[in-house]
C-alpha cells in the first residue's frame, strides 16, 4: 500500500494565501491530507478553511500561551496520523510541485527529505547571505557534537518519515528551540540514529501575497539552538539588536545560566 503523507503547514495571519494554499495542494494531491497549524491568528484564517469543507483538510489552533513555528510545526508531526509529514511554508515560496518529489524519495525509503533551494536570491542579496552564514555556523556546529548535516540546513520545506521523528520530537519536546524557525537544525541536534537522508531540488520563489514574519530574533533564536557557544553568541546579538536576553529565555535567568 502506498504510504500516507500529512503536509503540515504553520500559519499566523495568512487570510490571502491560506485558503488558496490548501485548494492548490488538493487539486494536485487529492490523497494528501493538510494540516494548518495555526498560531491564534486574528484574521478569517480559521473561517476560511473550515468554509472548504474538505474532510482532509484540518487547522488546528494552537493555544496562545505556545505560540512559536518550531512549535507549531513538532506539534504537527506529533499529530499527522501518517506515515510521512512534510513541513512547509504558506507564503507560495515553496512549489507545490516539489511535495511529489519529497513523496517518492520517502516511498523510496528516506527517513528525510530535505528540499534544497537551487538559488535564494528571492530572498534578496542581504537575507541570501545572512542565510548562507547562519547555515555555515550550524553545520560547523552539528559536526563538532558529531552530528549529521544535510545540504540546505536553512531550508523550511522537508519531508520525513513520522515514524523516526515523533519519539524524537516526544523525547525531545522540553530542550527544543520552539520559539524558533529552523527546525530542521533542531530535529538533527537531537536524532541519535544515523539517517537516510535524500534531496529535492527547487526554485525558491517570491512570496505570492502577506508580508513575512520574519524579525531579529530569528538569528538570536538559531545560535540559541547550538550548544553553550551559540548560546553565548546569541547573547552577543542580542546586545548588538538591543533585545533582552532574559526576556526571551526566562528560565535561563531562573536557572542562574
Amino acid at each position: 500500500m502506498p504510504g500516507t503523507l500529512a503536509v503540515v503547514i504553520p500559519t499566523y495571519n495568512e487570510e490571502r494565501n491560506i485558503a488558496r494554499m490548501a485548494r492548490a495542494i488538493r487539486e494536485a494531491y487529492p490523497e494528501f491530507r493538510i494540516l494548518f497549524m495555526d498560531d491564534n491568528s486574528t484574521d478569517r484564517s480559521r473561517e476560511l478553511i473550515e468554509g472548504l469543507d474538505d474532510p482532509l483538510t484540518k487547522i488546528c489552533v494552537r493555544e496562545r500561551e505556545g505560540r512559536g513555528l518550531a512549535a507549531s510545526v513538532m506539534q504537527g508531526f506529533a499529530l499527522a496520523d501518517t506515515d510521512y509529514a512534510v513541513c512547509m511554508d504558506c507564503d507560495f515560496q515553496h512549489p507545490i510541485a516539489t511535495l511529489k518529489d519529497i513523496y517518492d524519495q520517502l516511498e523510496a525509503g528516506a527517513d528525510l527529505c530535505v528540499g534544497a533551494r537551487t538559488s535564494r536570491m528571492a530572498m534578496g542579496l542581504v537575507r541570501t547571505s545572512g542565510s548562507m552564514a547562519f547555515e555555515l555556523f550550524c553545520k560547523i556546529a552539528l559536526r563538532i557534537h558529531g552530528k549529521q548535516t544535510t545540504k540546505d540546513l536553512m531550508s523550511g520545506l522537508f519531508g520525513l518519515r513520522c515514524d523516526v521523528f515523533r519519539p524524537i520530537i516526544e523525547k525531545n519536546w522540553d530542550d527544543m528551540e520552539l520559539q524558533g524557525w529552523k527546525v530542521l537544525v533542531d530535529l538533527l541536534k537531537h536524532c541519535d540514529r544515523r539517517l537516510d537522508v535524500r534531496y529535492a531540488y527547487y526554485k525558491f520563489e517570491a512570496r505570492a501575497e502577506g508580508e513575512s514574519h520574519l524579525s531579529n530574533k530569528v538569528p538570536i533564536m538559531t545560535l540559541h539552538q547550538l550548544w553553550g557557544f551559540g548560546r553565548f553568541c546569541s547573547k552577543v546579538l542580542c546586545k548588538v539588536y538591543r533585545v533582552d536576553y532574559y526576556e526571551m529565555y526566562p528560565k535561563e535567568r531562573k536557572h542562574g545560566d
